[in-house]
């Protein structure tokens, strides 16, 4: 069932659409023929999990992920390239770049903006291990909100701390006291909070709150200067005894609203087989216009990938075209073994 958090404050934002360009089969649509660069994705094994423990990375360039408002009111990850100092903690950096108008605003892309309330510190940052929970106490400006602003505050640090390997919930604290409710409009805190709370929430067409399940979808927006980046939506949708099909299922039906966002997939894909098998997740589709060969493109491949991970708890997919596995994408990627999800996404130029 789901939990009262998850419609508390929930604000169906208009969701975004731009055309997308085709790589030759009908998994695109054809626009003009110009050519857009996919988001821009890295993985890097063993980086986030030595976030935490920090003595590694002091002093070394690295990227971490936090997430920034777009100019849409829609949460995006946004990798940022970042040096550690002496005794600084990832996380905690991550929540300082992410302070409105604070030290770092000079490092944030444009199009985006922090979300935490300017003027709030981050007086302590623990991590209890054992409970893989990150505890953070903010300082007083942090209650200096609007309250349409609350839950995007709520998920963007959830979102953030949770993206470091090893923090599974969070814990908020202000001025010396744990919270059991946000301080303005009173957003729930009296459990950890997990990414089960969602992302730019939504809810599909007659969908009852009580029957629905929760899936996390990755679409495909546009900055001013036409760069390229993915927005993750979880949507609620009718009761699916198969969450990574209803996530496949939604991502293939696109956006609610084509304004801002871009669907990824065409809708005459169909989802012939899923099994999940351990941490792995096998995905058949079937298009009878694609060819043997044919190059896939790597924003409708990686928007897969993280859709189906996000939304299963997987590490990593095996895709399949019509049976087949010898896939490749328009950057001569292959996808012919499990891909795993990449650690950072949406590279943006600041």
């Amino acid at each position: 069932m789901v939990q009262k958090r998850w419609i508390r404050g929930a604000v169906l934002s208009g969701v975004l659409v731009l055309p997308i360009l085709t790589a030759g089969c009908s998994f695109f649509s054809q626009e003009t023929g110009k050519s857009i660069d996919p988001p821009q994705v890295e993985v890097q094994d063993g980086l986030e999990g030595e976030e935490i423990g920090q003595a590694d990375l002091q002093g070394q360039d690295t990227q971490m992920t936090v997430y920034l408002e777009d100019r849409n009111g829609y949460l995006a990850p946004i990798a940022l390239q970042t040096t550690l100092g002496t005794n600084e903690v990832a996380a905690q950096k991550a929540l300082e770049m992410m302070v409105e108008n604070g030290a770092y605003a000079n490092q944030l892309p444009e199009d985006f903006r922090a979300v935490i309330p300017q003027g709030t510190q981050i007086k302590k940052y623990t991590y209890d291990k054992e409970q893989k929970l990150a505890i953070v106490e903010f300082s007083e400006p942090f209650s200096s909100y609007n309250e349409q602003d609350e839950r995007t505050i709520v998920e963007a640090i959830t979102w953030t701390l949770t993206a470091m390997t090893g923090i599974e919930g969070v814990e908020i604290w202000y001025e010396g006291a744990k919270l059991t409710e946000m301080p303005v409009d009173a957003f729930p805190l009296d459990d950890a909070l997990t990414r089960d709370i969602g992302i730019n929430i939504e809810t599909a067409n007659g969908v009852n709150y009580a029957q629905s399940t929760p899936v996390t979808l990755y679409f495909s927006a546009q900055t001013l200067n036409d760069e390229q980046y993915y927005v993750p939506v979880t949507r609620l949708v009718d009761r699916s005894a198969s969450p990574a099909q209803a996530a496949i299922e939604q991502l293939i039906s696109g956006p609610l609203n084509t304004k801002e966002l871009t669907s990824v997939i065409l809708p005459d894909v169909e989802v012939k087989n899923i099994v999940q098998e351990g941490e792995v997740v096998t995905v058949d589709l079937q298009d009878e216009a694609y060819q043997a060969g044919q190059k896939l493109p790597a924003e409708m491949l990686q928007a897969l990938v993280l859709s189906i991970t996000e939304t299963t708890g997987a590490d990593s997919v095996q895709l399949k075209v019509n049976g087949e596995t010898n896939i490749i994408d328009d950057a001569d990627q292959s996808y012919s073994e499990p891909v795993s999800r990449p650690h950072h996404v949406n590279a943006i130029k600041s």
